[in-house]
């Protein structure tokens, strides 16, 4: 409109509070993710378990309906809902959640790389730190109800079956459902992303990121078999996971390396991931 008229006026709505603009990508993310039917297939599959075992829980207490239609015992349950019970319970959500993030991370950052969008994030008030945090945000909530937030709903079953002795002296299991799938939700998410920054193919990234999990597993046994030594399983994503699986779960396993060996390794790859993003992620880009 033309100056001169003097019909122009700022806006006067509601502004955005700051620390919750970082959540304006992902909701709009969501829409185009969801938009694609396999991966709406995928995450509707992912809540098949979570849901049989709970299932599988209440029906352990409850014989007397089972027992209708098979012999059963008198006392007890059929299994103990245990450090072993959401071990698995972890393994699966972890493997579903990887799957996940390996159609929905690698399109998140190279679209607008390729796009040359970054400029019209970074030319309003929108931090490059708002912005790895909403994009993080995308995967993490999504994998967040997938992982350890079904987690807890489980234990919160048990928990309202089983009665609050067994509440007080199997807390420690809350605290390891939310520790070991929070860790991986946040370490896969920003793999993914600093992949996605850096490959610009979806197709390509998606492969990339399977790829650095086996190849990550493998050679770590080279490195163990050639130097005669542990240290090759620092750079083993599965083995330090499961590691830490056991010692959140007080399961009995291997000591290939430490628990707290283990924890530096995935911390330290997560900070390699952020420094890779932050390579990326910038108003401008110089072409050689």
């Amino acid at each position: 409109m033309a100056v001169y008229k003097r019909i122009y006026k700022p806006y006067t709505g509601a502004m955005t509070a700051e620390w919750s603009r970082f959540l304006i990508l992902p909701r709009y993310a969501w829409r185009t993710v969801f938009q694609t039917r396999l991966i709406l297939i995928l995450y509707v599959l992912c809540f098949f378990y979570p849901v049989g075992a709970a299932i599988a829980i209440y029906l352990n207490h409850n014989l007397s309906f089972m027992g209708k239609f098979m012999p059963l015992p008198t006392s007890g349950g059929l299994f103990e809902v245990g450090g072993n019970f959401f071990v698995l319970f972890t393994v699966i959500q972890s493997t579903m959640a990887f799957l996940m993030t390996s159609f929905v991370g690698p399109g998140l950052v190279s679209g607008d790389l390729l796009n040359n969008a970054l400029p019209l994030y970074f030319c309003r008030p929108f931090s490059r730190t708002e912005y790895v945090l909403g994009k993080l945000a995308v995967i993490a909530i999504l994998l967040a109800f997938i992982t350890w937030v079904p987690g807890l709903i489980l234990f919160g079953i048990q928990a309202s079956l089983e009665g609050w002795a067994w509440t007080t002296a199997n807390a420690w299991l809350a605290w390891g459902i939310f520790a070991t799938n929070f860790i991986w939700t946040i370490l896969i998410s920003l793999l993914a992303l600093a992949i996605s920054a850096w490959v610009r193919w979806k197709v390509v990234a998606g492969g990339m990121l399977l790829v650095i999990f086996f190849l990550g597993s493998g050679l770590a046994q080279a490195i163990n078999a050639v130097l005669r030594t542990n240290a090759g399983y620092w750079i083993d994503i599965g083995t330090n996971f499961g590691l830490l699986c056991q010692n959140f779960y007080r399961i009995k396993g291997g000591d290939k390396i430490s628990t707290e060996e283990a924890l530096i390794s995935l911390f330290a790859m997560c900070v390699l991931c952020v420094w890779l993003l932050w390579r990326k992620v910038r108003a401008y880009e110089v072409a050689r």
